[in-house]
């Protein structure tokens, strides 16, 4: 009896995304999440037509022939196990507007060493074969792209690809829950940004070059370490953590600060800050924001 349960439970697993994959032939969606996939179906790159497709939560540490996939607007590939070079291909969907690659293996080199210490007791002449091997650099994403989610991948840095002029399109970037230290000032490529979030980071402060980005709307830090010891800012021996830009320069209306080492009372010191306040009432006024703000009054400080 177990036997013949198992073989029945065998044949649904495989039968069950052959179904879906009819489907897809008709809707252009597929979702195969949850699948325990260890790669992706050869069928799946056979559906020429396919605009939308899930592979979220599986074990999948290659893409395949995905690039086939010319139509491809939406690919989720959270929760896998997939490494920097293993996302090349992505590089070729023309029409993608939509990527998700939380939770994969992206921090380290080709076989998921990046974070591991050199072997000491290795003679001299293999540590230095070891330290010639090139690192794999993060691939340049499709300029299509409106939406990106990079997060929980330990990253210390932010790629420079992310922060291509090429990425002109960019609305809404999720970097949250990695090592990142330090934001780049090529941040202010991304001229259509209105959502950033760099929630559960390592990060002490903000690059003046981020107030350039004019349409930005939402910004979000929970949980990093900004603090300030002294209010009595000066641009060369105490410079404000969040640059004036940030607050003046942008449409900044959603802000949250929730998890850092600030007080509400040294935030309202913060240059800047007041138009900030300014604007956001405004547009809460208005009603323009649907009434979704973090919070009207402190930006999640105490």
């Amino acid at each position: 009896f177990d036997s013949l349960l198992l073989a029945k439970i065998i044949i649904i697993m495989v039968l069950f995304p052959m179904k879906k994959i009819e489907t897809a032939q008709k809707t252009n969606v597929l979702s195969l999440t949850e699948h325990s996939l260890e790669e992706i179906p050869e069928h799946v790159f056979k559906l020429s037509s396919l605009r939308t497709l899930d592979l979220s939560k599986n074990k999948i540490q290659s893409l395949g022939n995905i690039s086939q996939l010319s139509q491809l607007k939406s690919l989720n590939c959270d929760d896998n196990r997939l490494n920097i070079v293993a996302l090349e291909p992505i590089s070729k969907l023309s029409k993608l507007q939509t990527l998700s690659l939380g939770k994969n293996r992206l921090h380290g080199t080709v076989g998921g060493m990046g974070n591991k210490k050199p072997n000491q007791q290795q003679p001299h002449k293999q540590q230095t074969q070891n330290a010639n091997v090139a690192t794999p650099s993060f691939p340049y994403l499709p300029e299509t792209i409106k939406q990106l989610k990079i997060h929980g991948n330990a990253l210390p840095s932010i790629p420079r690809q992310i922060c291509s002029v090429k990425l002109c399109r960019l609305e809404k970037l999720d970097l949250s829950d990695n090592n990142i230290a330090a934001v780049p000032s090529e941040i202010s490529n991304l001229v259509s940004l209105t959502e950033l979030n760099l929630d559960q980071n390592s990060l002490v402060s903000l690059p003046p070059q981020l107030g350039q980005l004019k349409k930005l709307k939402t910004l979000s830090l929970r949980r990093n370490h900004i603090r300030v010891t002294s209010t009595n800012f000066s641009p060369t021996t105490n410079p404000q953590p969040i640059p004036p830009s940030v607050f003046q320069d942008t449409m900044l209306i959603d802000l949250n600060l929730h998890g850092n080492g600030l007080r509400s009372g040294e935030l309202n010191e913060f240059v800047g800050f007041d138009a900030f306040l300014e604007r956001r009432k405004r547009v809460k006024d208005k009603n323009l924001y649907g009434g979704a703000l973090t919070d009207m009054g402190v930006c999640g400080l105490d």
